[in-house]
């Protein structure tokens, strides 16, 4: 299914149980998160989708947190989902907040992997220098100062050197993905500009965990333990992985997030008794 401005983001339901949304980091597309799906949909039905202006999504993208809330609570409603848990990463996680600020009732749970209450200065740079490049891209540009800068951003130090081959063989799929893709990365980053979600998080009602990383250069520590204070979040933390978690260790975050979603479930039964 194609996404346009008015139809449902392109999406994929697979497994049986309790409902499950994934939410992408912003420059992701949602098979990325095959080995952390497919262990979940042994347990759950689970649901993935790219955000508008993502690759299976394409489109211009809503110009805050709060419209991609909206598409997601309209995926929803399309696939016929009252509430379900929420897993995010990155940008996916700063939608989610939003979401289940806006719309009580519609998640169960939130499952927030590298995530702020706040943009910071620093993210605020690294932000801008990355749609400079980018728009030195849509203008010609070489490609390959884009994914430099994304690599080195993202992975941790030690996943970058044990990957190296890796890196390198994907970087001709990355430089050569259509026009459209980099424009719509450049939309996600503008539509996360100084984003400050401190005051949805007292409208969120619902258990949450927050996930750190040791070696994210993108997400500020302080500001994910605020943001776990502010929800009464449980906290794991990942000792050596980037801001690409979910890429670089994905059976650790696929355990975390069993766990936690257990638990919840668990608790939904007991009140329900």
């Amino acid at each position: 299914m194609n996404a346009t401005a008015s139809a449902p983001l392109t999406h994929r339901i697979g497994g049986e149980g309790p409902p499950v949304v994934l939410l992408n980091g912003g420059m992701m597309t949602f098979p990325s998160w095959e080995p952390v799906a497919s262990p979940l949909r042994q347990r759950y039905r689970v649901l993935g989708f790219d955000f508008r202006g993502q690759l299976l999504s394409p489109g211009t993208p809503p110009a805050d947190l709060a419209g991609h809330a909206g598409d997601v609570l309209g995926l929803l409603d399309a696939v016929g989902w009252e509430s379900a848990h929420f897993v995010g990463v990155s940008f996916g996680a700063e939608v989610a907040i939003a979401l289940a600020a806006a719309a009580p009732g519609r998640a169960r749970s939130l499952a927030l992997l590298t995530a702020m209450d706040r943009e910071t200065p620093q993210f605020r740079r690294g932000s801008d220098a990355m749609r400079a490049i980018l728009a030195d891209v849509r203008a010609g540009g070489d490609r390959n100062r884009f994914y430099d800068a994304l690599v080195e951003d993202v992975y941790s130090s030690a996943h970058l050197a044990a990957e190296a081959a890796a890196f390198e063989a994907r970087r001709a799929q990355v430089v050569g993905l259509p026009a459209g893709w980099f424009e719509g990365v450049d939309g996600l980053l503008a539509s996360l500009e100084g984003f400050d979600l401190r005051e949805a998080l007292g409208a969120v009602r619902v258990p949450a965990l927050v996930v750190t990383a040791g070696d994210d250069r993108v997400m500020a520590p302080e500001r994910s333990r605020a943001l776990a204070q502010a929800l009464g979040a449980e906290t794991a933390h990942h000792p050596s992985a980037g801001h690409g978690l979910v890429a670089e260790d994905p059976a650790w975050v696929a355990a975390v997030v069993l766990e936690f979603l257990a638990r919840q479930e668990s608790l939904r039964m007991t009140a329900a008794d």
